[in-house]
Parts: C-alpha cells; structure tokens; sequence
C-alpha cells in the first residue's frame, strides 16, 4: 500500500477553474460596475447593474460568448411554477 501524503487543513477543490481570459473579462465587468457603465440585458439596453454577484455573471457570460474557458453554468432551480411540481395541485 502506498502512503498517503497528509494535506496541511486546506482541501483541494475538485471543482471547475475558470481560465485567466474569463478571469480578465470578469475583472473587466467589475471595474465598469464600479464606475458606472455596466448595464444588464442584452446590447447593454437594461439597467445599470449594482450588485456584485450579477457583474461576476456578466463577465462570465461575455467570457462564455467569446469561446473562453468557463465551467457550465450551475444547474440550479428555475422560475417556474406548474413545471417545478410535475403534475398541477388538485383543491
């Protein structure tokens, strides 16, 4: 049997890493929502983005559109009311 190195507290994450271009291009979305241009919607044709977990999904998606390495997003619920349950509710 082979022996097993002991990592020192941290755990590796097993996860997906963003490649350096999608970091740039999220660095790049931060810096325009601190100075006031970034704009959601497609075009920009939306509101001025405010919230900081929406720029970092913003760059992800321009890093995504420009062919970058982003992981997949992540598969987590959806607005949708009848959908969610299956089959409708009978009163």
């Amino acid at each position: 049997m082979a022996a097993r190195k002991k990592s020192g507290g941290r755990k590796k994450s097993g996860g997906r890493k963003n490649g350096r271009g999608a970091s740039k291009d999220v660095e790049s979305a931060m810096r325009r929502r601190k100075r006031g241009t970034l704009r959601s919607g497609p075009g920009g044709k939306g509101g001025k983005v405010k919230s900081r977990t929406q720029a970092i999904s913003i760059g992800l998606s321009e890093a995504r559109s420009k062919g970058k390495k982003v992981p997949r997003k992540r598969g987590g619920s959806k607005r949708g009311g009848a959908k969610r349950g299956g089959r409708k509710r009978s009163r």
